[in-house]
């Protein structure tokens, strides 16, 4: 027994109050982790509930601008329907005033030949001694 070391009560005292404060420090770090793990769920559970309430406000939204879009588009399909119904109207108008006009230019020409023809004819007579 000689040769064991002597250790004095107040190591002794101060090793067990050491381990006894270290026992102490790791159970309040274990309860400060399981506070904060509930409070992150909590939060995650209100984020989860705010991020569905934002996304059903977003999707109604975006259901009216849609609908504002698709009331757009359908007005400016009647209006290029209408232009098109101008479009169509005024080149008929053209075809017909082309058709009218050709005509016009066909009476002209046959118009013009007969003047031609009687012309010849009153050279033709007054050479010939008429």
């Amino acid at each position: 027994m000689d040769k064991l070391p002597k250790v004095n009560i107040a190591v002794i005292g101060v090793i067990c109050s050491s381990l006894g404060g270290m026992v102490w420090y790791a159970s309040e770090q274990a309860s400060i982790i399981s506070n904060l793990e509930e409070t992150v769920a909590v939060l995650d559970a209100q984020s989860n509930t705010t991020d569905k309430v934002n996304m059903v406000r977003d999707i109604k939204q975006n259901q009216e601008h849609l609908q504002e879009i698709i009331d757009i588009l359908a007005e400016i399909y009647e209006e290029i329907e209408d232009g098109d119904n101008e479009i169509w109207e005024d080149i008929d108008m053209i075809n017909e005033d082309m058709g009218g006009m050709a005509s016009h230019m066909m009476e002209i020409i046959k118009l013009q030949s007969r003047i031609a023809i009687l012309e010849n004819t009153v050279e033709f007579s007054r050479n010939d001694g008429m």
